[in-house]
């Protein structure tokens, strides 16, 4: 009987730190361009996403070091690519729309 349970306990020591040692990657910042910076949070996305990293990559963002040092564009987006594959006005707010531009970009 001991044996069960700390075999219990183990299993469940193991999850409890298995679940903590899941961190958000770090945010990235764009320039912007005449907008102003954008700061990509990952933990935000994660939130809205019930953690599934899977919705974006690969299919949308490849995960290669230094991938998002390639500038994104809005003519992209207006193409569905990068950001715009969400930020559509069907699956998340439009990102071309002028309302929104605040909601990505700070001065």
């Amino acid at each position: 009987m001991k044996k069960l349970i700390v075999l219990a306990l183990a299993l469940v020591l193991t999850a409890a730190f298995a679940g903590l040692s899941f961190a958000a990657p770090k945010d990235y910042e764009f320039a912007g361009g005449d907008q102003g910076k954008v700061t990509f949070s990952h933990a935000k996305h994660l939130e809205k996403l019930n953690n599934k990293c899977a919705e974006c990559h690969p299919k949308v963002f490849q995960m290669k070091k230094g991938g998002a040092d390639k500038p994104f564009t809005m003519a992209d987006m207006k193409e569905g690519k990068n950001c715009g594959a969400c930020h559509n006005g069907k699956v998340a707010f439009d990102a071309q729309s002028k309302d929104n531009c605040g909601k990505c970009h700070k001065k």
